[in-house]
């Protein structure tokens, strides 16, 4: 239905309003009126984001105010740091993970930490019953919890009506594939409930100042459920990635208006809940052998800190039929870039061989920094070399054999010696930039893949 337009004039100079034209405007200015059309906007219209009763008025840029954005402290330390700092009021935080990952525990672990500084916080829940919420609470929270509200409803309606009768400081909704609108005859999860079930949790984090903190599903390739709509409306989307049978879990922002993206959080899973790891690279190379073949020790730089990392690799005769390329934490192009310099500049033949690759700990690192790591592990393995254990190699491989450049090496060198390294990899370009070094720690840098085997 199109809104019909109501019609005024405007004196340019005073700013008076006449349902009609006038040569003479009441200030006394001449030909001053011109004509405006308003469109009368419904103050019960739920698909808009500002509140109704605000005047709508576009305002310019420079009279924006900008600075710090006020944030909640979650009680988590690596929570903090996902997030960029803390829940920024007003935003919305949706959370993705594989069922049974521990979703539900970081989230009600947060709600209580909250709680306990004098705050509401609104638990809305979809799939358990209020009971069940209780249980998990009792076995992963402790201290007063009178400020932590539990709700059992799907209605989204009926959950806005509590949440304006209750002025919650924190709210949130577990999962939004379980909520739906009276407005909408289709079922749960169906993306146009979805999508309006998101509209309205926007309007209300938008206009109340609330952080919203909103679960949601995956799909079996481990991507959000649902439409994509509801990944563009919120402020940050998190992932919750590991194992099951694994105590640790990764926490990662794919999405963040209010912070970066490379940020990522360390949990180790518990009986008593999720407990942060402070020391995450000792955790990833506490299990890593000395004297054996084909583990090499590398770096990533994520977000605001260094990570270390061990490297696995496994070469094997083939059987039956063509070579196996199998990588759990590399890219497999990456993988099979890598074997192809390695055939070309160092003679190495892979054709019959079965090549695995994996890095410890189930983590997913991107860039290309340990591009190093990879090809001397694969060529430890295959050629029955060993590397030592306290060598940490780092550097991004170029089809030419090249090492090329890494970024922010200095802190890379200094977790390196705190971890107890004495000799680091790295390329030729980055060694001739470092200039206090630890003295503890051997630097060699290698200008190709030929000079980081040789240094082996």
């Amino acid at each position: 239905m199109v809104k019909k337009a109501k019609t005024v004039f405007v004196c340019q100079d005073c700013g008076f309003e006449s349902a009609k034209w006038m040569g003479q405007c009441i200030c006394g200015a001449w030909n001053t009126m011109i004509e405006e059309k308003i469109v009368e906007i419904n103050e019960d219209d739920s698909r808009r984001r500002v509140d109704p009763f605000r005047e709508l008025k576009a305002v310019s840029l420079s009279q924006v105010k900008s600075g710090q954005f006020s944030r909640i402290d979650t009680g988590i330390g690596e929570f903090n740091r996902v997030l960029g700092g803390g829940l920024v009021k007003g935003s919305l935080v949706l959370i993705s993970g594989e069922p049974g990952i521990g979703k539900s525990t970081l989230i009600i672990q947060a709600a209580a930490k909250i709680a306990e500084q004098n705050k509401k916080v609104l638990y809305v829940t979809g799939e358990e019953s209020e009971e069940q919420i209780k249980i998990r609470t009792d076995r992963v929270c402790s201290g007063n919890l009178d400020n932590l509200f539990l709700l059992a409803e799907t209605n989204i309606e009926n959950i806005i009506h509590v949440q304006e009768q209750m002025k919650p400081d924190f709210m949130i909704i577990d999962s939004i594939q379980t909520m739906y609108s009276d407005g909408i005859e289709s079922a749960p999860g169906s993306v146009s409930q979805v999508r309006a079930c998101g509209n309205y949790l926007m309007k209300v984090g938008k206009t109340k100042n609330i952080p919203i903190f909103i679960v949601a599903h995956v799909t079996k390739n481990g991507e959000l459920a649902g439409p994509k709509i509801i990944e563009h409306l919120v402020d940050c989307v998190l992932s919750f990635t590991g194992e099951r049978n694994q105590e640790l879990r990764i926490l990662r922002s794919m999405k963040n208006r209010f912070g970066t993206t490379s940020e990522i959080g360390a949990f180790e899973m518990e009986e008593a809940g999720l407990l942060e790891i402070d020391n995450l690279s000792r955790s990833f190379l506490e299990g890593m052998e000395e004297g054996v073949e084909g583990a090499v020790a590398t770096a990533i730089y994520e977000g605001t800190r260094p990570l270390l990392l061990e490297v696995q690799a496994l070469t094997t005769p083939t059987n039956i039929g063509f070579a196996r390329r199998t990588a759990v934490g590399v890219e497999l192009s990456r993988l099979n870039m890598i074997l192809a310099v390695l055939e070309r500049k160092t003679g190495t033949s892979f054709i019959n061989t079965d090549v695995y690759v994996n890095i410890v700990g189930g983590l997913k690192p991107e860039g290309t920094s340990i591009d190093l790591a990879v090809a001397l592990a694969v060529y430890s393995s295959q050629r029955g070399i060993v590397c030592p254990s306290r060598t940490l190699t780092i550097g991004e491989i170029g089809l030419t054999g090249d090492l090329r450049s890494v970024q922010n090496i200095d802190k890379i060198i200094r977790e390196a010696s705190r971890m107890g390294f004495e000799k680091v990899i790295l390329p030729e370009k980055n060694a001739a930039k470092i200039s206090d070094a630890p003295k503890n720690l051997k630097m060699i840098g290698a200008k190709s893949i030929r000079d980081a085997i040789r240094s082996l």
